[in-house]
Protein backbone atom coordinates (compact mmCIF):
# COMPACT_ATOMS: atom_id res chain seq x y z
CA UNK A 1 0.00 0.00 0.00
CA UNK A 2 2.35 2.58 -1.13
CA UNK A 3 0.00 5.43 -1.45
CA UNK A 4 -1.26 4.70 1.88
CA UNK A 5 -0.71 7.75 4.62
CA UNK A 6 -0.54 7.17 7.96
CA UNK A 7 -2.98 8.74 9.95
CA UNK A 8 -0.66 10.20 13.21
CA UNK A 9 2.59 10.76 10.35
CA UNK A 10 0.74 12.56 8.00
CA UNK A 11 2.88 10.70 5.24
CA UNK A 12 2.97 7.41 3.18
CA UNK A 13 6.03 5.48 1.91
CA UNK A 14 5.20 7.35 -1.92
CA UNK A 15 5.45 10.57 -0.38
CA UNK A 16 9.25 9.85 0.32
CA UNK A 17 10.23 9.57 -3.28
CA UNK A 18 12.00 7.55 -5.76
CA UNK A 19 15.47 7.28 -3.40
CA UNK A 20 13.47 6.90 0.21
CA UNK A 21 15.55 6.82 3.56
CA UNK A 22 16.20 3.56 5.65
CA UNK A 23 17.35 5.90 8.65
CA UNK A 24 15.24 8.61 10.60
CA UNK A 25 16.65 10.73 13.22
CA UNK A 26 13.81 11.36 15.64
CA UNK A 27 13.67 14.54 18.09
CA UNK A 28 10.80 15.02 20.56
CA UNK A 29 10.60 18.53 19.77
CA UNK A 30 9.15 19.87 16.64
CA UNK A 31 11.43 22.54 16.09
CA UNK A 32 14.15 20.67 16.85
CA UNK A 33 12.78 18.25 13.84
CA UNK A 34 13.18 21.77 11.98
CA UNK A 35 16.70 23.09 13.01
CA UNK A 36 17.90 19.50 11.88
CA UNK A 37 16.79 19.43 8.22
CA UNK A 38 16.76 23.23 7.83
CA UNK A 39 20.44 23.71 8.63
CA UNK A 40 22.21 20.43 8.63
CA UNK A 41 20.52 19.02 5.47
CA UNK A 42 20.38 19.61 1.76
CA UNK A 43 17.24 19.55 -0.73
CA UNK A 44 14.90 19.11 2.15
CA UNK A 45 11.35 18.51 1.74
CA UNK A 46 8.68 18.96 4.50
CA UNK A 47 6.44 15.75 4.36
CA UNK A 48 4.04 17.04 6.95
CA UNK A 49 3.23 19.34 10.25
CA UNK A 50 0.38 16.86 11.36
CA UNK A 51 -0.59 17.37 14.86
CA UNK A 52 2.99 19.11 15.57
CA UNK A 53 4.76 15.85 14.18
CA UNK A 54 6.88 17.62 12.01
CA UNK A 55 8.77 15.68 9.33
CA UNK A 56 11.43 16.08 6.52
CA UNK A 57 13.11 14.24 4.19
CA UNK A 58 16.43 15.70 2.70
CA UNK A 59 20.19 14.64 2.01
CA UNK A 60 23.31 14.65 4.48
CA UNK A 61 26.56 15.65 2.44
CA UNK A 62 27.30 12.14 1.80
CA UNK A 63 24.02 12.56 -0.48
CA UNK A 64 22.45 9.86 1.46
CA UNK A 65 18.83 10.67 2.15
CA UNK A 66 17.69 10.92 5.72
CA UNK A 67 13.98 11.74 7.08
CA UNK A 68 14.10 14.54 10.35
CA UNK A 69 10.99 13.29 12.42
CA UNK A 70 9.23 14.35 15.52
CA UNK A 71 8.02 11.85 17.92
CA UNK A 72 6.09 14.12 20.43
CA UNK A 73 6.81 14.53 24.31
CA UNK A 74 7.11 11.19 26.23
CA UNK A 75 6.86 7.57 25.35
CA UNK A 76 3.36 7.02 24.12
CA UNK A 77 3.65 9.62 21.41
CA UNK A 78 6.89 7.87 19.98
CA UNK A 79 5.47 4.52 20.46
CA UNK A 80 2.90 5.53 18.07
CA UNK A 81 5.47 7.69 15.37
CA UNK A 82 7.84 4.62 15.43
CA UNK A 83 5.36 2.25 14.40
CA UNK A 84 4.18 4.61 11.36
CA UNK A 85 7.99 4.90 10.55
CA UNK A 86 8.62 1.30 10.35
CA UNK A 87 5.71 0.99 8.15
CA UNK A 88 6.84 3.28 5.71
CA UNK A 89 10.71 1.53 5.23
CA UNK A 90 12.69 2.78 8.35
CA UNK A 91 14.89 0.38 9.39
CA UNK A 92 17.66 2.66 11.59
CA UNK A 93 16.63 5.50 14.24
CA UNK A 94 18.41 7.48 16.44
CA UNK A 95 16.91 9.93 18.76
CA UNK A 96 18.32 13.01 19.70
CA UNK A 97 16.75 14.28 22.88
CA UNK A 98 17.72 16.01 25.95
CA UNK A 99 18.00 14.73 29.69
CA UNK A 100 19.04 15.18 33.22
CA UNK A 101 22.41 13.78 34.43
CA UNK A 102 22.15 12.13 37.61
CA UNK A 103 25.98 11.83 38.01
CA UNK A 104 28.22 14.58 39.35
CA UNK A 105 30.53 13.95 37.23
CA UNK A 106 28.89 14.43 33.53
CA UNK A 107 28.22 18.18 33.25
CA UNK A 108 25.27 20.58 31.44
CA UNK A 109 26.80 20.80 28.10
CA UNK A 110 27.74 17.19 27.35
CA UNK A 111 25.74 14.43 26.14
CA UNK A 112 25.00 10.97 27.28
CA UNK A 113 25.23 8.17 24.59
CA UNK A 114 22.86 5.41 25.94
CA UNK A 115 23.63 1.40 25.63
CA UNK A 116 20.38 0.47 27.11
CA UNK A 117 17.84 1.94 29.20
CA UNK A 118 16.31 1.10 32.80
CA UNK A 119 12.43 0.85 31.23
CA UNK A 120 9.61 2.64 33.46
CA UNK A 121 7.32 3.31 31.14
CA UNK A 122 3.80 2.30 30.13
CA UNK A 123 3.79 2.33 26.71
CA UNK A 124 6.62 -0.24 26.69
CA UNK A 125 4.81 -2.73 28.90
CA UNK A 126 2.33 -3.29 25.62
CA UNK A 127 5.13 -3.59 23.17
CA UNK A 128 6.76 -6.35 25.72
CA UNK A 129 6.89 -7.68 28.99
CA UNK A 130 8.95 -5.92 31.59
CA UNK A 131 11.55 -8.47 31.26
CA UNK A 132 12.32 -7.17 27.97
CA UNK A 133 15.41 -5.80 27.80
CA UNK A 134 15.70 -2.00 26.66
CA UNK A 135 19.03 -2.40 24.07
CA UNK A 136 20.43 -0.16 21.87
CA UNK A 137 21.98 -1.30 18.86
CA UNK A 138 25.52 -1.74 19.60
CA UNK A 139 26.75 -0.77 15.81
CA UNK A 140 24.52 2.48 15.84
CA UNK A 141 26.12 3.35 19.56
CA UNK A 142 29.22 2.89 18.52
CA UNK A 143 28.81 4.59 15.32
CA UNK A 144 27.74 7.99 17.95
CA UNK A 145 30.61 6.72 20.09
CA UNK A 146 33.10 7.33 17.35
CA UNK A 147 31.19 10.70 16.04
CA UNK A 148 31.15 11.94 19.11
CA UNK A 149 34.75 11.44 19.44
CA UNK A 150 36.06 12.83 16.14
CA UNK A 151 34.00 16.07 17.03
CA UNK A 152 35.55 16.29 20.51
CA UNK A 153 32.17 16.32 21.95
CA UNK A 154 32.36 15.65 25.49
CA UNK A 155 30.39 12.05 25.80
CA UNK A 156 29.48 9.35 28.02
CA UNK A 157 28.35 6.11 27.42
CA UNK A 158 25.99 3.95 29.88
CA UNK A 159 22.65 3.11 30.84
CA UNK A 160 19.63 5.55 30.99
CA UNK A 161 16.71 5.79 33.63
CA UNK A 162 13.44 6.05 31.05
CA UNK A 163 9.98 7.84 32.94
CA UNK A 164 6.91 8.27 31.79
CA UNK A 165 6.75 11.85 34.28
CA UNK A 166 8.92 14.86 33.68
CA UNK A 167 7.80 15.51 37.71
CA UNK A 168 7.18 13.11 39.51
CA UNK A 169 8.91 9.75 37.80
CA UNK A 170 12.49 11.92 38.02
CA UNK A 171 11.68 12.66 41.87
CA UNK A 172 11.32 16.59 41.82
CA UNK A 173 9.28 18.38 44.14
CA UNK A 174 9.58 21.69 42.92
CA UNK A 175 6.23 21.71 40.97
CA UNK A 176 2.27 21.63 41.46
CA UNK A 177 2.90 17.98 43.50
CA UNK A 178 5.33 18.29 45.91
CA UNK A 179 4.16 14.86 47.56
CA UNK A 180 5.79 12.04 46.40
CA UNK A 181 4.81 8.60 46.03
CA UNK A 182 6.79 6.86 49.06
CA UNK A 183 8.00 4.49 46.77
CA UNK A 184 9.98 7.34 44.57
CA UNK A 185 11.42 9.37 47.76
CA UNK A 186 15.10 8.66 46.95
CA UNK A 187 14.73 6.69 43.72
CA UNK A 188 17.12 8.81 41.99
CA UNK A 189 20.03 8.12 44.46
CA UNK A 190 19.42 4.23 44.58
CA UNK A 191 19.58 4.83 40.07
CA UNK A 192 22.96 6.32 40.92
CA UNK A 193 24.01 4.14 43.35
CA UNK A 194 23.54 1.41 40.14
CA UNK A 195 25.77 3.57 38.11
CA UNK A 196 22.84 4.82 35.90
CA UNK A 197 23.67 8.29 33.87
CA UNK A 198 21.05 10.34 33.21
CA UNK A 199 16.85 10.67 33.16
CA UNK A 200 15.34 11.03 29.89
CA UNK A 201 11.39 9.98 28.88
CA UNK A 202 11.87 8.21 25.56
CA UNK A 203 14.58 5.95 24.79
CA UNK A 204 12.96 2.46 26.90
CA UNK A 205 10.14 2.51 24.52
CA UNK A 206 11.90 2.86 21.60
CA UNK A 207 14.89 0.48 22.55
CA UNK A 208 12.24 -2.48 23.43
CA UNK A 209 10.13 -1.45 20.21
CA UNK A 210 13.35 -1.71 17.91
CA UNK A 211 13.87 -5.08 19.60
CA UNK A 212 10.31 -6.33 18.53
CA UNK A 213 9.82 -4.42 15.29
CA UNK A 214 13.36 -5.82 14.13
CA UNK A 215 15.04 -2.32 14.08
CA UNK A 216 18.28 -0.75 14.91
CA UNK A 217 17.66 2.19 17.48
CA UNK A 218 20.29 4.39 19.17
CA UNK A 219 19.58 7.53 21.30
CA UNK A 220 22.10 10.79 22.12
CA UNK A 221 20.99 13.05 24.44
CA UNK A 222 22.24 16.79 25.23
CA UNK A 223 22.51 17.13 29.08
CA UNK A 224 20.44 19.98 29.74
CA UNK A 225 20.05 19.83 33.64
CA UNK A 226 22.76 18.49 36.66
CA UNK A 227 20.62 16.80 39.14
CA UNK A 228 23.19 16.37 41.77
CA UNK A 229 22.93 20.29 41.68
CA UNK A 230 19.40 21.29 40.64
CA UNK A 231 16.10 20.25 39.46
CA UNK A 232 15.96 23.04 36.84
CA UNK A 233 17.05 22.95 33.44
CA UNK A 234 20.10 25.18 32.79
CA UNK A 235 19.06 27.25 29.72
CA UNK A 236 22.29 29.19 28.84
CA UNK A 237 23.57 25.71 28.46
CA UNK A 238 20.47 23.74 26.44
CA UNK A 239 21.68 25.40 23.24
CA UNK A 240 25.28 23.66 23.22
CA UNK A 241 23.70 20.46 24.55
CA UNK A 242 21.02 20.08 21.56
CA UNK A 243 23.54 21.09 19.30
CA UNK A 244 26.00 18.60 20.55
CA UNK A 245 23.69 15.97 20.11
CA UNK A 246 22.55 16.81 16.78
CA UNK A 247 26.10 16.97 15.59
CA UNK A 248 27.02 13.90 17.20
CA UNK A 249 24.06 12.00 15.18
CA UNK A 250 24.35 13.39 11.91
CA UNK A 251 28.29 12.59 11.81
CA UNK A 252 27.01 9.26 13.19
CA UNK A 253 24.63 8.97 10.61
CA UNK A 254 26.90 9.86 7.53
CA UNK A 255 29.29 6.92 8.77
CA UNK A 256 26.69 3.81 8.52
CA UNK A 257 26.54 1.60 5.67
Amino acid sequence: MLNKRFYHIGFGQDDLGSSPPSIALLSGDPERSRLIAQTYLQDVRLLSENRGLNSYVGYLPNGRTILSATSGMGAPSLSIVVNELVQVGIRQVIRIGTCGSIQSYIPVGSVVISSAALCRQGAANDIAPVEYPAAADPFLTVALVKAARELEVEHYIGITASVDTFYEGQERTDSANPNLMRSLHGITEEYRRLNILNYEMECGTLFKMAGVYNFAAAAVCGVVAGRTVSENIILEQKDIAVRNAIATALHAAETLE
